[in-house]
């Protein structure tokens, strides 16, 4: 199981925080995140539910983790194993997740594939998404998987989309001349694009893409 403790720093003070595996005393603070992390336009039926959590941390446990700050949660993450060359490139979030419920999993699988990624709003400027998405870069090293995956929503999509493709618009995150809220954060994370995804998630800021990125473990030989 994983548990780390750090310090992270809210305009100088440094405050101590933990991330760990969630379990099922942590699931109404988990659903509670996940409203304020995601409001209205997101789709409601998209948050978590019971069920779902059950899942995460009977089928996967390693790849749920949660952050807590001076003991109370604040942020979420959760992954599944997959083989990457199973899964088409063209797939929905939908389909890659089970709609969240990753009854899907394989604990054979060479990759860990990220279903969700959530910081309640008010604790965002303390860097714990970045932290969060280190420790998963942690549990990919620590199983000996292949890379990390996931696709990012991009919701500054749609003030462009009448003059840029979706293509277009990544090249322009890449080159700096725009940022995207998600995108941008998960470049300074570490993560790479592979491909926008159309119809990955529904999604009206985003007009429904997806970006597939990944994460690959440095410490395995590769062609």
């Amino acid at each position: 199981m994983y548990k780390k403790e750090i310090f992270v720093f809210n305009e100088g003070k440094p405050l101590k925080a933990i991330i760990r595996n969630y379990t099922k005393a942590d699931f109404h603070e988990l659903i509670r995140i996940q409203r304020e992390a995601f409001p209205p336009p997101f789709p409601e039926d998209l948050l978590w539910n019971q069920e779902q959590l059950d899942n995460h941390v009977r089928l996967f446990p390693e790849g749920a983790l949660c952050v807590e700050v001076e003991g109370k949660i604040c942020g979420s993450m959760t992954g599944l194993l997959m083989n990457y060359f199973s899964v088409s490139s063209d797939h929905s979030w939908s389909e890659v997740t089970d709609d969240g419920y990753i009854r899907n999993h394989d604990p054979n699988g060479n990759s860990l594939y990220i279903v969700d990624i959530s910081v309640s709003p008010s604790y965002r400027k303390l860097g714990l998404g970045k932290w969060l998405m280190q420790s998963m870069y942690e549990t990919v090293v620590h199983l000996k998987l292949e890379r990390l995956l996931g696709g990012g929503r991009m919701p500054g999509f749609h003030k462009h989309a009448k003059d840029l493709t979706a293509e277009e618009y990544v090249e322009k995150l890449l080159t700096g001349e725009l940022k995207d809220p998600v995108i941008t954060f998960l470049l300074r994370c570490g993560r790479t694009p592979i491909k926008p995804i159309k119809d990955y998630l529904e999604d009206e800021e985003s007009l429904n893409y997806g970006l597939l990125m990944e994460w690959k473990n440095p410490f395995l030989a590769r062609n």
